[in-house]
């Protein structure tokens, strides 16, 4: 049994949801939201990050990257997020809706009700089409922000059209700084709106503790997410799993397990392989994260093991160096990367937007301190601006090169 795929322009939130009720009631076709950055084949990868040997023709529809308006999936194929990952090769991550409404009744369960949603980010990733599915799982119409550069008093103008009695938005850390900064130089427009929020989620990277004790002195409800496509978005809350998600560690390495997972990656058997795996009975999603599970159940995320790097013979964990660069003053918002070193084989540095508000002897002191001399930053590299996903993530590949250039 197979179904058509239905491309939508991503820039369209309206037009996925209604796509997406019907693919979630068994009547329409599979989903595919898809940003005109995605149009030639990038899966949502940084320009120029595109594997041109994926590409596949296709009958129309937004671009003409495979799937295309018309193909087929399998009958249990709801939703498509097509996305690059950590490494830039393109993935396209097959959701069923069973999948899909598993996770938004887990959420429901985990923040006290079904409610209203404010969706924010792009519906082409996973926590924004999640934002739609907990949407149409409470019969609830979501406030939509719209296209363009985050703003914390549009958000805030949104936020006052919300109508539900409970009450949800989904973020990323640089717009709830953004909120939290707005707020603290006295704007009570946006220090009311996050105050109105019965839960904030905050996913996508690591929230720094100084950003969330920030947020809640303003009244902010804050939850931290873990997760991703291939678990249907978030399915950690605040480091304990939610509805019937089981986390484990294997060798250090997180595994998840549970009724959230994707079906596997379309068109790319040998990589579904590698990631989804069965062990007595149960399939499990190897996350590629370090980490460990406690005897309470509760998730401690380390990082991504692909973002190691060697220096100087010793492994350094780039996602613990940008956590304790970020708990200093004025660099709540640096991108932390490995680039080559011609005596120490690759070393940290510290990209920033604007002028750092430290020198690096003493950053390089900071760190030195916490995690030893291996992982303090080489450097500090100023620019205008970081560049970032459509999802206001860092985009970790152009930073990396940019990084990389500046050093030549």
């Amino acid at each position: 049994m197979s179904r058509a795929v239905r491309v939508v322009d991503a820039s369209h939130p309206e037009e996925v949801f209604v796509a997406l009720r019907e693919a979630l009631t068994g009547s329409g076709d599979a989903v595919v939201p898809r940003a005109r950055h995605q149009e030639n084949g990038s899966g949502g990868a940084a320009p120029g990050g595109a594997d041109a040997g994926d590409e596949r023709s296709g009958n129309g529809g937004v671009g003409t990257t495979w799937p295309s308006q018309g193909d087929t999936v399998a009958q249990n194929v709801a939703l498509i997020i097509e996305t690059s990952g950590s490494t830039g090769a393109p993935k396209r991550v097959a959701l069923s809706a069973d999948a899909l409404l598993a996770s938004a009744a887990a959420s429901a369960g985990a923040l006290g009700g079904q409610g209203q949603w404010l969706l924010a980010l792009p519906v082409h990733y996973v926590a924004g089409a999640q934002v739609l599915v907990r949407s149409l799982a409470a019969e609830s119409e979501p406030v939509l922000y719209g296209e363009g550069r985050f703003d914390a008093e549009r958000f805030a103008e949104a936020a006052r059209r919300l109508t539900g009695d409970l009450r949800y938005t989904s973020l990323v850390p640089v717009q709830l700084a953004r909120l939290v900064e707005s707020a603290e130089v006295g704007s009570r427009e946006v220090g009311a709106a996050l105050r109105a929020f019965d839960g904030i989620l905050v996913g996508g990277q690591a929230l720094t503790p100084t950003l969330r004790d920030r947020a809640e002195r303003l009244g902010a409800r804050v939850v931290t997410t873990y997760g991703s496509s291939e678990t249907a978005g978030g399915c950690v809350y605040d480091g304990m799993p939610i509805g019937t998600t089981t986390v484990r560690a294997v060798d250090g390495l997180l595994e998840i397990s549970g009724p959230v997972l994707a079906e596997g990656y379309l068109g790319d058997s040998e990589r579904t392989a590698a990631a989804f795996h069965e062990a007595d009975g149960t399939r499990w999603y190897r996350t590629g994260d370090l980490g460990e599970v406690g005897a309470d159940g509760e998730v401690a995320v380390f990082g991504r093991s692909d973002n190691v790097i060697i220096s100087g013979g010793e492994k350094v964990l780039l996602d613990a160096v940008e956590r304790a660069v970020q708990e200093v003053a004025g660099f709540g918002h640096a991108v932390v990367v490995g680039v080559p070193h011609p005596e120490w084989g690759q070393v940290p540095v510290v990209v920033v937007e604007g002028t750092a508000s430290l020198g690096v002897s003493e950053l390089r002191r900071i760190v030195a301190e916490r995690l030893g001399r291996a992982a303090a930053p080489d450097r500090i590299l100023e620019v205008a601006r970081v560049p970032r996903l459509s999802s206001g993530k860092p985009d970790r590949i152009a930073v990396t090169a940019l990084a990389a250039d500046r050093e030549a």
